[in-house]
């Protein structure tokens, strides 16, 4: 066995680029099972971060679209699942939002070149679709639908805004020409999900809520009849101001399971047509779902034979099967420890989207019957040697007051190195955007690049994260900017209360909602030496005014209503104590971001210059919010890995330094 190299932390040799991680961002989404086929959303960075659609069938693999074909949709800017197979007289059709121009279109199979079905934008206004799903009939596709009105010129008359609705589509093309052709099946609400046909087509049901209320903060069940294609007497039936509750699966053509939070943990329910109580089928303290930010997603499937696929956990979300008749939770053996909420079932078959600490997300299909556990596609066909990969540990540490806070401790790694005696790692808080997000265990190797250097990574479940119960979810509420700093910070000093990172050589970093923690951060406190802001949020009153629909009143619930909270608004906005910014920044935007506008980013840059803080703003054309594209990807991170360097003091190899700022 070579001997390893006696080496700093930070300089050690690793094989895994960023060019790699770049490969890596494939990302695999919303599968579909029907009998043997199979079907999958799959994002391709290398090509410019356009998702196909991939279809297997009988061991092949198909790209059923091609460029410049982009099956993506933009409700709520976070779009989610974007294509629905139909079956027709001739096999399987393929309909899908084409990212462009946001119309529906159908791929019929055989046929070379998809068509329309909906109208093409009008100049001042343009409909969206999202959570296909097909009509009790199969003539139509039923949708959410949402409409933007522009401004209209100077001079004429109109007024600008967002209009959403549940719709159907004629699968015949007919609407392509005539919008007229489109029904509405349910208005009057802000936001809708989840529209779900009842197996004979007798009763519509769908979730919808207001604002100022996010999805995971109260939402409705509604389900009304539908007679003659329209629905009548719609009633909620499960759901409040106070009560989240997703996810409508049909049990049959009088009940229907739904996945609410009434107990403080979203868990699932059996709701009648007919007044009956709801029953809990398992109720635990544990969360069966994760957070709407998508729409399109289902956490648990029917099987065949009425058992369910359910995922399940604290934290991370493990694959089981529930039997309504025994009552019965049995977890799956199969080697996959993390499941994202995206199931589908038909008869005994089970696909879903798993990974582990040394697996990378994977389209899986598990045979209920037989046992058999199959990985159809990986976000990452070839993994680096599993000894570049540090072995995360689940901590829960103790934060302000005594409260708990998740983390993962991740810390360096690697085989061919080892450092100097008595020299402690440096360490980089990963915090997780949203902020109702979550992060998992599930490899990533964004988070190798930085350990197998030698770089530890603490990834930060901070209060305020999905996964752990409403309560923990609610500790954020009127506290952003307060506890997720407190929780990071928390984090940070906890590696160096135990001996196991460098205090001087701690950094921090985030995205959108966690590049806005590590801004805080900084200018709150002095425990960081470097801090990096991927399109994070600044300064709060601009971004409400300039933010999209989805989250503009998001912060009412984060900090508080407008007007009368525009005094806390300001004192928590990281741009308004730029001038307290206690070390260097790398700030890291695109310039198409419809989420977190570019000058969120510009504003606290020109605050640096002034405050003559070292800084590096760099800027993406073409990149919104989440960064697509290989190229950008890899600028990315090779400058941040030079920014550490620079600032934490190790020499990182294979990197340009990078040019900071000062003044």
């Amino acid at each position: 066995m070579t001997a390893r190299a006696t080496l700093p932390y930070g300089s050690w040799p690793s094989p895994i680029s960023a060019a790699d991680v770049a490969r890596a961002r494939l990302r695999l989404s919303f599968p579909t099972v029907a009998g043997d086929d199979v079907w999958w959303q799959e994002t391709r960075p290398e090509e410019g971060g356009r998702t196909t659609v991939v279809h297997l069938r009988g061991g092949h693999r198909t790209d059923l679209l091609q460029a410049p074909w982009d099956a993506r949709t933009r409700v709520h800017e976070y779009g989610g699942r974007s294509y629905l197979p139909v079956r027709t007289e001739q096999g399987w059709s393929l309909v899908f939002s084409n990212y462009e121009d946001q119309r529906l279109h159908r791929l019929d199979e055989g046929d070379p070149k998809p068509y329309p079905l909906t109208p093409e934008p009008a100049v001042q206004a343009g409909l969206r679709y999202a959570d296909l799903v097909p009509s009790p009939d199969g003539t139509e596709v039923w949708c959410v639908c949402e409409g933007h009105i522009a401004a209209p010129p100077e001079g004429e008359e109109g007024v600008a805004g967002i209009r959403r609705a549940i719709v159907a589509v004629p699968l015949d093309g007919s609407a392509s020409e005539n919008a007229g052709a489109i029904r509405e099946l349910v208005t009057g609400a802000h936001f809708y999900a989840s529209p779900r046909p009842s197996p004979s087509g007798g009763h519509l049901a769908w979730v919808q809520w207001n604002h100022p209320r996010m999805p995971w903060d109260g939402t409705e069940l509604r389900v009304a009849a539908i007679e003659d294609g329209k629905t009548v007497a719609p009633r909620t039936v499960k759901g409040g101001l106070t009560e989240s509750v997703v996810a409508p699966l049909w049990r049959d053509d009088e009940s229907l399971y739904v996945i609410s939070d009434w107990p403080g943990w979203w868990n699932i329910y059996q709701v009648g047509l007919h007044g009956e109580s709801p029953q809990a089928l398992y109720p635990a303290e544990e969360e069966f779902t994760s957070p709407l930010w998508q729409l399109g997603g289902m956490p648990y499937a029917l099987l065949g034979d009425g058992r369910l696929a359910v995922l399940h956990g604290e934290g991370d979300m493990r694959l089981g099967i529930y039997d309504p008749e025994t009552l019965d939770l049995i977890d799956l053996e199969v080697p996959y420890e993390h499941w994202q909420s995206q199931l589908s079932a038909d008869g005994t078959t089970i696909v879903g989207i798993g990974g582990g600490p040394d697996v990378p997300p994977s389209v899986v299909r598990i045979d209920t019957t037989t046992g058999r556990v199959e990985g159809l596609r990986r976000e990452l066909p070839e993994l680096p040697d599993v000894a570049y990969l540090s072995n995360p540990r689940a901590e829960v540490l103790e934060g302000p007051f005594g409260r708990p806070v998740h983390a993962y401790v991740f810390p360096p790694t690697n085989p061919e190195a080892v450092a100097p005696e008595g020299e402690l790692p440096p360490y980089v808080v990963f915090v997780h955007g949203g902020p109702t997000g979550r992060v998992s265990k599930v490899l990533d190797l964004e988070r190798a690049y930085f350990t197998s250097r030698g770089i530890g990574v603490i990834d930060v479940n901070y209060g305020g994260s999905a996964g752990y119960g409403r309560a923990y979810r609610e500790r954020l509420r009127r506290q952003w900017g307060v506890v997720d700093v407190e929780d990071a910070v928390a984090a940070a000093q906890a590696l160096v209360d135990g001996g196991i990172a460098d205090p001087a050589r701690l950094a921090i970093r985030g995205g959108s909602a966690g590049g806005w923690t590590t801004l805080a951060a900084i200018t709150q406190t002095d425990v960081f030496k470097a801090a990096t802001s991927y399109y994070g949020v600044s300064e709060l009153q601009s971004f409400v005014g300039a933010t999209h629909d989805f989250e503009s009143q998001y912060l009412f619930g984060l900090i508080g209503p407008l007007p009368g909270f525009e005094r806390a608004y300001e004192e928590r906005s990281p741009l308004n104590n730029a001038d307290r910014t206690a070390c260097p920044v790398l700030l890291l935007q695109g310039l198409n971001d419809p989420v977190v506008p570019p000058d969120q980013s510009e504003r606290f840059a020109v605050a640096l210059a002034a405050k003559k803080m070292p800084y590096a703003y760099l800027t993406f054309e073409g990149e919104a919010h989440g960064f697509r594209k290989a190229d950008t990807v890899i600028a990315c991170l090779e400058a941040e890995l030079a920014f550490y360097g620079q600032t934490l003091g190790f020499d990182p190899r294979g990197v340009t330094p990078i040019d900071l700022t000062v003044g």
